[in-house]
């Protein structure tokens, strides 16, 4: 992508009501936030993944409850401080870079802001998860090589 494409890219985002783009390639990735994101509705990606209804919190932003199958097997004594990562994408969630290679994170791990924590493959492209915040892993809801839809938990963590 060339300046004069990312300035258009710019200039087009100002002018919408959407709250995030994100554009990836091998090559680069870019990511537009408007100030105001809180007060806009969720983005509508081109990729045709579900989206939640204007107003709905963005994945990560509040704690989502467990779903029904979750709940009866959730630990009744968890921390009240802790918050939930879920999925941004449909997809089958990976902790590892490789087969054979250690996981990303485990519980009881920290992760910086940055820090890959995960990667969901759609579509034969691998997304990376990566920490907004940093944290302390408390528990890991999903198994490596597990389908996820947008918005499901993946991780429960606390904000350090």
């Amino acid at each position: 992508m060339e300046q004069k494409e990312i300035f258009e890219l710019i200039d087009k985002f100002e002018n919408t009501r959407l709250a995030e783009v994100r554009i990836e390639s091998e090559h680069f990735r870019i990511i537009l936030k408007s100030p105001e994101a809180t007060a806009r509705p969720a983005a509508v990606p081109l990729s045709g993944f579900p989206v939640p209804p204007p107003g709905a919190p963005l994945p990560g932003d509040q704690p989502q409850p467990p779903s029904p199958g979750e709940a009866a097997g959730a630990p009744e004594d968890s921390p009240g401080d802790t918050e939930m990562i879920t999925a941004p994408i449909v997809g089958t969630f990976y902790r590892s870079p490789a087969p054979d290679a250690p996981s990303f994170v485990e519980e009881g791990a920290s992760a910086a802001v940055g820090d890959s924590i995960g990667i969901i493959e759609a579509m034969k492209i691998m997304n990376k998860l990566e920490a907004e915040f940093p944290c302390e892993i408390v528990k890991i809801l999903v198994d490596s090589g597990e389908m996820v839809e947008f918005g499901t938990p993946l991780f429960e963590v606390r904000r350090i």
